[in-house]
């Protein structure tokens, strides 16, 4: 199981803290925690060292741990560093790579994956500064996940809080390095538990796709209405990615064509970036042939005659004029190339199974994968898929995305077998 190194920055979202470590706990991973002098001030050591069953460690000056070299021990026994709640300043010292307490010195001094999990008002999420420190971190390796929106503590409403402790688990086991049959994806029974109807075994079951070309479609398409304007369907990619690094993982050769998102490229996964419907039409066929096609994509199904020029607000509500996009699914079912298994996605907010039914018939695909997205599904990290074939309807469950991913990739390893 995974150790996580926990460190517990200065912010009222520190409470969170205390349920990231009961959940990871309960999955199986040991957390060392490290509380800041700011962080403090929201939980007590205590509490803290009651969860995670560890000591809690607060001072760089602990004579003997320092005398044995304390912070290299810890820096270096971990799997993983999770900086949460990530504050404004604790980011900006991680990227100046300042080192004036203990959990800062540590972060300079591990040599393992770093995430962190931003929490602070909207107006400092959005300042240049930590707009800044956050793409210098990135560039540097550090996973910095993205905080969600809502009210905050102060009042204010926008960017900025900290994700749920079980969204930031989810993050953590999209880490290449770690293995997602044994450590952030939970045991048969945490998954009944959690309320998942994954089968038991399917998402730690050995998956063997070498040899075979795996082409998946992930994130919207943007269709320009001028320079700056554009139209777009809600996606994230998160779970096109997640299918993607399964499906890498499984061995085999992945071309991943994303539409426009702010997500790393899994290891193992050929990239092409598009921002349209048609240039990922193009790249979709352009990539043929392949054993199997994942659709993920949240393609927009129209476009308009863009302006060459910044329409302006002062010219009144522009008169759009709309046209079909291409239907890549459709082009893939009717196509002479067309791959041995074509997989489409069906996100409905009503009449789920049916409308699947209905699209797996009409696009001439051999799968569709159904999910409701009349919650927070778009841009979450959780999903609850079915399976819709010709032989009837299958429920994958409910759960984290790479934990579905997983499932779907098994799935399509048995079809290809």
């Amino acid at each position: 199981m995974a150790r996580i190194l926990l460190i517990v920055g200065g912010g009222i979202a520190a409470f969170k803290a205390a349920e990231l470590i009961r959940l990871a706990r309960r999955q199986g991973h040991s957390v060392t925690p490290v509380l800041t002098s700011g962080g403090s001030h929201f939980v007590t050591p205590m509490t803290l060292a009651a969860l995670a069953e560890s000591p809690v460690y607060t001072s760089l000056w602990d004579l003997k741990d320092e005398t044995e070299m304390g912070h290299i021990q810890l820096s270096r026994a971990a799997d993983l560093v999770l900086v949460c709640p990530a504050t404004a300043d604790l980011l900006a010292k991680m990227a100046a790579g300042i080192a004036d307490d203990l959990a800062t010195t540590l972060l300079l001094a591990t040599d393992k994956p770093v995430y962190a999990a931003p929490a602070m008002n909207v107006r400092m999420w959005q300042h240049a500064a930590t707009v800044a420190n956050v793409a210098t971190l990135r560039k540097r390796g550090v996973t910095v996940i993205e905080p969600t929106e809502g009210e905050m503590a102060c009042g204010e409403y926008g960017p900025g809080r900290l994700p749920e402790p079980a969204d930031i688990l989810s993050e953590l086991s999209r880490h290449p390095g770690l293995d997602p049959g044994s450590r952030f994806f939970p045991s048969a029974g945490q998954e009944e538990e959690a309320g998942s109807r994954v089968e038991p075994g399917m998402t730690n079951k050995a998956i063997d796709l070498t040899g075979r070309h795996i082409l998946v479609t992930a994130g919207p398409t943007h269709e320009p209405i001028d320079p700056v304007r554009v139209i777009a369907n809600r996606s994230s990619g998160r779970q096109g990615f997640a299918i993607a690094a399964a499906a890498a993982a499984a061995g085999a050769r992945v071309t991943l064509i994303a539409g426009p998102v702010a997500l790393p490229t899994p290891p193992g996964v050929a990239r092409i970036d598009v921002e349209t419907a048609e240039e990922m039409l193009a790249a979709t066929l352009g990539a043929l042939p392949a054993d199997a096609a994942i659709l993920v994509a949240a393609v927009a199904d129209w476009k308009v005659a863009a302006s060459p020029t910044k329409l302006k607000k002062s010219a009144g509500p522009p008169e759009l004029r709309f046209s079909p996009n291409p239907d890549i699914l459709a082009t893939l079912g009717s196509h002479p190339d067309r791959p041995r298994l074509l997989v489409g996605f069906a996100a409905e907010t009503d009449d789920l199974l049916a409308n699947a039914t209905a699209k797996r018939s009409a696009k001439k695909a051999d799968w569709i994968v159904a999910n409701d997205v009349s919650g927070d599904v778009m841009g979450g990290a959780s999903n609850h898929l079915h399976l819709v074939t010709a032989a009837g309807v299958e429920d994958l469950g409910a759960g984290p995305k790479e934990q579905l991913a997983r499932a779907l990739v098994t799935r399509i390893a048995q079809d290809l077998a």
